[in-house]
């Protein structure tokens, strides 16, 4: 593929909790209408908030679901052209993929979230999936559904948002800015809960439960980042959510910590950073300091130019038909 094609192919997140540590093998997650749980005398437990990760099925079913739509409706692109099995670039962009001329020279600061329902294909698709399913889930049930979204939609924007920054001339989609959030979330919930007493047995199982995914996601998100500098990969976007995840993680788990004091001064701190960060990330992002490509503005004849075989299956006004 010509290396003008900056379209961003996520290729593969390895998984925390692909090797269950002990604890995890021990877990049992007890769920009731009213959320109350009891402790097994005969065996360790680990206990989580609801027993699925209902939000992470449905994004994980829709953004499969989209993905056919879009492959019928815009065709399926040559490999030569799309390596990720998927459609067109301009596909990409039509359907709401991350554009930076679109973004700050239009006005259409939607295309800071939907680039997650998207993805360039087949394999990039799964790789965050199976991601999204596996550990994602996993932390939705032991968060809840509300903070798992709320976790999942920031570090999404801030994704985006940086991406704007530092790659304006690329067409980006993928939840992989998304499911970095995550792991950047689970890593401020294990800093904000390290202190925690274990004068239970439950908390005990928490602690060690939390170490060793302490350990799991740091090495994922080492592994990311590295391989993020490879062609086809939008560093910017997976850094952006990581940071984002890092940060709305400190005032949404803030809130379960131990002493009073804690909690408020970690939810102050937690929530002034992130509105800070997001509001001066936004104000460069306008300020016209960016200036993307104006050949984006039409996505299909900017890659016409690379390919003799690249057909306008999506695109509106003079390609349209």
């Amino acid at each position: 593929m010509a290396d003008k094609n900056d379209v961003d192919y996520y290729h593969h997140m390895r998984d925390p909790m692909e090797s269950r540590p002990p604890s995890l093998k021990r877990m049992e997650s007890l769920s009731n209408s009213n959320n109350n749980f009891q402790e097994s005398d005969e065996e360790e437990v680990y206990l989580v908030k609801q027993e699925y990760g209902y939000f992470a099925y449905l994004f994980s079913f829709a953004q499969t679901v989209i993905l056919i739509i879009m492959m019928w409706q815009c065709s399926v692109a040559p490999l030569n052209i799309n390596p990720m099995i998927g459609p067109y670039p301009d596909a990409l962009s039509e359907w709401g993929g991350k554009n930076a001329v679109n973004i700050i020279d239009d006005g259409e600061w939607w295309r800071l979230l939907t680039p997650m329902m998207l993805h360039a294909g087949v394999i990039h698709l799964f790789s965050n999936i199976a991601v999204q399913l596996e550990s994602g889930a996993f932390f939705e049930r032991e968060w809840g559904s509300l903070n798992w979204l709320i976790i999942y939609c920031v570090s999404a924007v801030g994704s985006s948002i940086l991406s704007v920054i530092f790659m304006p001339n690329s067409i980006s989609v993928g939840s992989s800015g998304a499911v970095m959030g995550l792991f950047g979330a689970k890593l401020a919930e294990v800093m904000c809960r390290c202190c925690e007493s274990e004068d239970s047995r439950q908390k005990r199982v928490a602690h060690t439960v939390r170490k060793e995914q302490c350990g799991g996601t740091l090495c994922a998100v080492t592994l990311v980042m590295a391989f993020s500098f490879i062609p086809y990969v939008d560093w910017a976007a997976h850094l952006g959510g990581l940071l984002a995840g890092l940060l709305a993680g400190f005032a949404v788990f803030s809130c379960s910590m131990e002493m009073m004091m804690s909690r408020i001064f970690w939810f102050l701190l937690g929530t002034a950073v992130t509105v800070t960060a997001f509001v001066m990330s936004l104000n460069y992002m306008y300020s016209g300091v960016i200036d993307p490509a104006e050949e984006l503005r039409d996505v299909c004849g900017y890659y016409q130019q690379f390919f003799d075989d690249y057909e306008c299956h999506c695109m509106r006004g003079e390609h349209e038909g």
